[in-house]
C-alpha cells in the first residue's frame, strides 16, 4: 500500500477517535505508569501505576462515574513480614476539571493513618498479621471479633475539596482499608474480608482502599529492552488481534503481582455540579510534605506544605513521550503547564524509536494530532492541559461486551480509552499503533499481550482479588 493511502487510513482511525471525544481533528495516542521517572522509582508508595476513569458498567449504575488510582508497582505477594501499605505521609488525590479550562475544579483527597493493635502487639510477635495460631482466630473481619490477628491496620478519610481550595467536605472518615493478602491460614476467605472494605458513604457514593491484583498487562521486559519484543516484526494477525483473551506471543511481565487501589464511585452530578458539562477531564496525583532544613543543628521547619511528586492522566505519557531529562520536572508540574513540553508531542520519540528498530516508516514529526487529542478538549482550544477526558454522553459497555482495542476494534467500542479508561483497555497496543503512524495501525503492531492474568469483576471496585502471598508461584515463560 502506498504511503499516501496508509496515511489516509491512520487519519480515518484518528478521526474516529476524535469523534468519540467530540474533537474535529485527527487523534493521537497515550499509553500506563510503572516506575516511569527517576525520582518516583525510589518512592513506590507515591508511585501511581495506573489511573482509570469511566462510567460505571455495573448493572444499574450507569449514572455513576468511577475513579481508580493504583499505587506501589510490582508488589510481590509474599513480601512479609511487613506487607505493603499506603503511606500516611502521602496525600493521594483525584483532580477533576468540569468546565474545560484544564484547571482542577474538584479534588478528592485520600489520607491514611496506621495503627499497631491486637494480639500480635500484645504478644510482641514479629508478624503484622496472624491467624489460626494457639487460639488466635483467623482474620475474617476488619473490626471486632475475627480481627484479633490484624496487628497492623490502616484507616483513612475521604474529602471533597472545591476550586476555592478551602477545607472541603469530609465524605467519610475512620474507614478501614483492606490489608494485603497473606495466605489461606491467616485469611481463609479473603474475598469476604475485602467485601467489608467497600464503604457506602451515602448519596450514591462508595469508596474502597486496599490491595488488588495489578490489572495492567504488558511485556514490560521486552518493551524496555530497546523494543526487544518476542516477534519480529511485532505484529499480530487479524485473527490474533480479534482475540481479547489470549496472548499471541508476548509475556505479561506483571502477571502474579499486586498493587494498592483507591477507588471512588459517585453520581456524575456530584462532579459536574451546576456547569451543565457533558465532559470531564481528570488526573491522579500524589503529594508529600515539603521539609525545609535550617540551621547548623539541622532542625526541620515548614513541614505543612504538600508538594506534588507524581501525576498521571493518560497512561504511559511520562514513560513513552516525555524525555528522561524532563520526567521528574513533568511529575512536579500541573497539567495546565503542559505547553512547556510541547516538543515531545509534536515530535514523538517513541515513533522514532519504532522506525529505527523495525525499519518501517513512522510519523515522527509535526504531530499536531497528538497535541489536539492529548492536551485539548477540541482542536480550536488555546489552552493545553494533559488530562484524561471522559464524554458523559457515551453509554458504558458491559464488561462482557468490552473490546480491549476500544474504538480501533471491530465492532468498535466507544466507551473505552481514549474516552476515559477502563481496566480492560489495551493501552499499550493502541499507543504503539497510533503514535507509530499509519504503517503501525494497518500492520497491527503489538507487544503480543492481549489480556491480564486475572478475571476482572463487573462491579465495584472493578479490580480482581490480589494474588495470595503463600500460594502464588511465579513461572518463567
Amino acid at each position: 500500500m502506498r504511503p499516501a493511502v496508509l496515511w489516509g487510513v491512520v487519519l480515518a482511525v484518528a478521526a474516529a477517535l476524535a469523534l468519540v471525544l467530540g474533537l474535529g481533528g485527527p487523534s493521537g495516542a497515550r499509553a500506563a505508569s510503572h516506575r516511569e521517572a527517576p525520582l518516583i522509582s525510589m518512592d513506590p508508595e507515591s508511585d501511581i501505576t495506573d489511573f482509570f476513569m469511566f462510567r460505571s458498567y455495573e448493572p444499574g449504575n450507569a449514572d455513576k462515574v468511577v475513579l481508580i488510582m493504583d499505587v506501589i508497582p510490582g508488589e510481590e505477594p509474599s513480601s512479609g513480614p511487613n506487607y505493603w501499605n499506603f503511606d500516611p505521609s502521602v496525600l493521594y488525590s483525584f483532580n477533576v476539571d468540569n468546565n474545560r479550562d484544564g484547571v482542577t475544579d474538584n479534588r478528592i483527597d485520600f489520607r491514611f493513618q496506621t495503627e499497631i493493635r491486637g494480639v500480635p502487639r500484645d504478644l510482641k510477635l514479629p508478624l503484622s498479621y496472624v491467624g489460626s495460631l494457639n487460639g488466635i482466630p483467623p482474620i475474617t473481619s476488619l473490626d471486632g471479633p475475627g480481627s484479633e490477628g490484624l496487628g497492623l491496620r490502616q484507616r483513612y478519610s475521604v474529602t471533597l475539596v472545591g476550586a476555592d481550595k478551602k477545607e472541603g467536605q469530609v465524605l467519610g472518615e475512620g474507614l478501614i482499608a483492606v490489608p494485603s493478602r497473606v495466605g489461606p491460614r491467616t485469611m481463609p476467605s479473603y474475598d469476604t474480608l475485602a467485601a467489608q472494605g467497600v464503604h457506602d458513604l451515602g448519596g450514591g457514593i462508595k469508596v474502597f482502599a486496599g490491595q488488588r491484583e495489578d490489572p495492567f498487562y504488558i511485556d514490560l521486559g521486552g518493551a524496555f529492552d530497546t523494543l526487544n519484543l518476542r516477534r519480529f516484526p511485532p505484529i499480530e494477525t487479524a485473527a490474533e488481534d480479534a482475540q481479547d483473551n489470549v496472548n499471541p506471543f508476548g509475556v505479561d511481565m506483571l502477571s502474579g503481582f499486586n498493587v494498592h487501589e483507591m477507588a471512588i464511585e459517585m453520581p456524575m452530578s456530584v462532579l459536574t455540579g451546576n456547569t451543565g458539562t457533558t465532559k470531564l477531564g481528570a488526573y491522579a496525583s500524589t503529594s508529600r510534605p515539603q521539609i525545609t532544613v535550617l540551621g547548623k543543628e539541622g532542625e526541620k521547619k515548614g513541614e505543612g506544605v504538600s508538594v506534588q511528586v507524581q501525576r498521571l492522566a493518560n497512561p504511559l505519557v511520562n514513560e513513552l513521550i516525555i524525555g528522561t531529562v524532563d520526567k521528574d520536572l513533568w511529575n512536579a508540574l500541573e497539567p495546565e503547564d503542559e505547553a512547556r513540553f510541547l516538543d515531545y508531542y509534536l515530535n514523538p520519540r517513541l515513533a522514532l524509536a519504532l522506525m529505527l528498530d523495525t525499519g518501517v516508516p513512522a510519523a515522527t514529526s509535526n504531530r499536531q494530532d497528538l497535541v489536539d487529542l492529548l492536551l485539548k478538549y477540541q482542536p480550536s482550544d488555546t489552552r493545553r492541559s494533559e488530562l484524561l477526558r471522559l464524554d458523559l454522553t457515551v453509554p458504558p459497555t458491559s464488561l462482557a461486551a468490552q473490546r480491549r482495542m476500544t474504538i480501533l476494534a471491530s465492532p468498535a467500542d466507544p466507551a473505552g480509552w481514549p474516552n476515559g479508561r477502563r481496566p480492560k483497555d489495551d493501552v499499550t497496543d493502541i499507543a504503539l499503533r497510533v503514535v507509530g503512524g499509519p504503517n503501525y495501525v494497518t500492520a497491527r503492531a503489538s507487544d503480543g499481550v492481549n489480556t491480564d492474568d486475572a478475571t476482572l469483576p463487573d462491579h465495584f471496585p472493578f479490580l480482581a482479588s490480589p494474588h495470595d502471598g503463600r500460594d502464588r508461584v511465579h513461572n518463567n515463560p
